[in-house]
C-alpha cells in the first residue's frame, strides 16, 4: 500500500493498492476471419462513439449546430463515470476566485437537475475562504485548500434521464447496447465505424467521428499517435469500482471523522489491518446513501480484459469486506446496506491523443487564454491561475476526420489528472460536438475549422472562453 499525500499537484489524499500476481495468459494460437459484406445501420453528419459526459455533451451541440448526429453507447444509459461509474461526486466547476468556469452543457445539466438530486454550497459561497465554513464543506467534497468550491454530488439516476432526454430533444438518434469495434477508414479518414450489437455486426457511416470511448479506442485503431505512459503509483492513473452503501447516518459519520482525529486515524489502520484493500467513504447526494470510490488499485490495464476482470472480483469482495466492518466499529453504519456497486469499472487512465495542441503542465503557471481555446479548466491548487484548454487537444496531428474528447484528449500525465475528471470532459465534449458539425456545414475536415467560427459558435452556446490577445491560431 502506498499513500498519496495533498499537494500543488493533488486533490485528494488517498490509499494506493497494488495488484496482485496475475497468471501469463497462454498462446492459444489465431483464428482466419474471412472477409464479409457489413449492413450499413445509419448515415449521418457526425457519429459519437460513446455516451460518457464527453460523448453527452458532444452529441448535443453538435445536434444544436444543425448537424444530424447519431450516438452509440455500450450500456444501456448515458453519463459514463459520471453516473454508470459511480463517480457521482462531480469535481471543481468553479475557480479558487468562486468563479464558474465550466459552463455550457455542464451547468445546464446541473441546472435541470431537481433540487432532490443535487447536494453542495449554494452559489453565494462560493469561493469562500471563511474558516468554519471551508471546514464543513472540506467534509463534503466541496473545499480544498481552504477554499468552497462548486462540486455537487448527484443522483445518478436523475443525471441518467436528463443526460438522455437532453439528447432526445435535440433529435440525436440514440442507440443503446452497441459496442463500437472498428472505425472504417479509407486513406487516412475516418468515414464511420462498425459496431457489433444483438443484430449483428453493422456500420454507420459519418461525415465526422467523435471518438468519446475515454480509452481513444477509435483513434488507436484508426491508426493515430498516442501516448499511454502511466505511473503505477499515481492515483489518477488507478483504476477501482465504486459502490454505493444505504442505511446509514453521514452526518453522524462525519461528525466522528472531523471530531475525533485520534480515533478516526485509529479506525482506518484498524481497516487496513482487517480487510487490506481499504477506502473511507464520501458522501452523496442523500445524508443515508454513502459513496464509495472504491479501494484505488494500481498495477492493473484498462485495455486488458483479464486485468479488468480482475479489478472487478477485487472490487466485489472488498465492498463486502467493507460492509462487515463499517458495521461493527463506523459510527452512521449499524444498519448499512449494500445499494450498488458501479456497473462500469473506474479506468483512470489508458491512452491519451497525440494532438496538434496540448494541456502542458509546463503551462500551468502562464494563465493566458491560448489562441484556440476551446474551455477553460479550474486550476489544481491556488498556486495556479486557471488553465486554457486548446482546440489543438482535441484534432489528431494527422488523421482526419475524426475528433477526440474526454478523458484521452492530448495533454501530459500531470495534467491528465484534471482533464479526465466528469467537468473537463463536458467542455471538451461540447467543443468537438461543436467543431465536427462546423466542419460538415464549412465543407472541411476537422483540423480546418476556423478557430474564429469555433468560439463564436461556443459562445453562443454558453461556454466560458477568455478574450485572446492574439490572432487565432491555425490547427495543422
Amino acid at each position: 500500500m502506498k499513500t498519496i499525500i495533498r499537494s500543488d499537484e493533488r486533490i485528494l489524499t488517498s490509499d494506493i493498492f497494488e495488484s496482485e500476481a496475475r497468471p501469463t495468459r497462454p498462446d492459444w494460437g489465431t483464428w482466419w476471419e474471412s472477409g464479409r459484406e457489413i449492413p450499413v445501420y445509419h448515415r449521418c453528419d457526425v457519429l459519437v462513439v460513446g455516451g460518457g459526459p464527453s460523448g453527452t455533451a458532444a452529441a448535443i451541440a453538435a445536434a444544436r449546430q444543425g448537424a444530424s448526429v447519431a450516438l452509440l453507447e455500450r450500456y444501456n444509459h448515458l453519463g459514463g463515470l459520471s453516473t454508470g461509474g459511480l463517480v457521482i461526486w462531480i469535481d471543481r466547476m468553479t475557480d479558487w476566485q468562486g468563479e464558474l468556469v465550466i459552463q455550457g452543457i455542464a451547468k445546464e445539466l446541473m441546472d435541470r437537475l431537481p433540487d432532490d438530486a443535487i447536494a453542495g454550497p449554494a452559489p453565494a459561497e462560493w469561493g469562500s475562504t471563511d474558516v468554519q465554513r471551508a471546514a464543513h464543506w472540506s467534509h463534503r467534497t466541496a473545499a480544498y485548500h481552504g477554499v468552497v468550491t462548486w462540486s455537487p454530488t448527484i443522483d445518478p439516476e436523475r443525471l441518467k434521464l436528463l443526460s438522455q432526454e437532453m439528447v432526445i430533444e435535440q433529435g440525436v438518434k440514440l442507440v443503446y447496447h452497441s459496442w463500437t469495434s472498428l472505425p472504417i477508414v479509407e486513406d487516412g479518414v475516418v468515414k464511420g465505424a462498425i459496431f457489433e450489437s444483438k443484430e449483428g455486426r453493422m456500420a454507420v457511416m459519418a461525415k465526422v467521428v467523435i471518438d468519446a470511448t475515454g480509452d481513444g479506442d477509435m483513434f488507436a485503431r484508426a491508426g493515430a499517435q498516442f501516448e499511454n505512459d502511466i505511473e503505477q503509483g499515481d492515483v489518477h492513473h488507478c483504476m477501482n469500482t465504486a459502490w454505493l452503501f444505504a442505511g446509514v447516518d453521514m452526518n453522524a459519520w462525519l461528525e466522528f471523522k472531523a471530531g475525533s482525529p485520534q480515533q478516526f486515524s485509529d479506525f482506518m489502520a484498524l481497516g487496513r489491518t482487517t480487510c487490506g484493500l481499504f477506502e473511507r467513504p464520501f458522501v452523496s447526494w442523500r445524508n443515508d446513501v454513502a459513496l464509495f470510490m472504491g479501494p484505488r488499485q494500481s498495477g492493473y490495464d484498462g485495455l486488458n480484459v483479464d486485468d479488468l476482470t480482475a479489478v472487478e472480483v477485487r472490487s466485489h469482495r472488498a465492498m463486502e469486506a467493507h460492509l462487515a466492518f463499517y458495521r461493527a466499529h463506523a459510527p452512521g453504519f449499524a444498519n448499512a446496506y449494500m445499494m450498488l456497486s458501479a456497473p462500469q469499472v473506474g479506468v483512470r487512465h489508458t491512452r491519451r491523443l497525440q494532438g496538434t495542441g496540448a494541456v502542458l503542465r509546463s503551462d500551468w503557471p502562464n494563465g493566458v487564454a491560448l489562441a484556440d481555446e476551446i474551455g477553460v479548466s479550474p486550476a489544481v491548487s491556488p498556486k495556479f491561475p486557471n488553465i486554457s484548454i486548446p482546440y489543438g487537444a482535441l484534432v489528431p496531428k494527422k488523421l482526419d476526420g475524426l475528433l477526440a474528447c474526454g478523458k484521452h484528449v492530448s495533454c501530459d500525465k500531470n495534467s491528465h489528472g484534471f482533464m479526465r475528471e466528469i467537468p473537463q470532459c463536458w467542455i471538451t465534449g461540447q467543443a468537438a460536438g461543436v467543431a465536427a458539425a462546423l466542419a460538415v456545414s464549412q465543407g472541411v475536415q476537422p483540423r480546418a475549422v476556423a478557430v474564429d467560427a469555433l468560439q463564436a459558435a461556443l459562445l453562443a452556446q454558453g461556454v466560458y472562453l477568455r478574450p485572446r490577445v492574439t490572432a487565432p491560431a491555425v490547427v495543422a
